[in-house]
């Protein structure tokens, strides 16, 4: 059974950077694509990124409008860990940040992000 555990949130100051790590275990990494979820105080969870399991390009990443081109997906099959690169940080983007395989799996405990002075 697949365990997802994420780390690295925290609390930062608008238009700063945090980089979100997820790492898995129990599964065969590299045959899944993987996305990247948050839930806002008070907001159902929403969708952030998905990259594939794309090997020989190291996985392509598709992104939410309200983070691309701040927000960064990426993975490291030999680590069975997907990243989260997250720059240009808006107090909107404070939640409690997620990833899962797809089409989906269970889910971990999630990583605090707070944005704010």
């Amino acid at each position: 059974q697949e365990q997802l555990v994420e780390s690295g949130g925290g609390l930062v100051q608008p238009g700063g950077s945090l980089r979100l790590s997820c790492a898995a275990s129990g599964i065969i990494f590299s045959r899944f694509a993987l996305a990247w979820y948050r839930r806002a105080p008070g907001k159902q969870r929403e969708w952030v990124a998905t990259i594939t399991k794309d090997i020989t390009k190291g996985g392509i990443g598709t992104y939410a409008d309200s983070v691309k081109g701040r927000f960064t997906i990426s993975r490291d099959n030999a680590r069975n860990t997907v990243y989260l690169q997250m720059n240009s940080l808006k107090p909107e983007d404070t939640a409690v940040y997620y990833c899962n395989i797809l089409p989906g799996g269970n889910w971990g405990q999630g990583t605090q992000v707070t944005v704010s002075s």
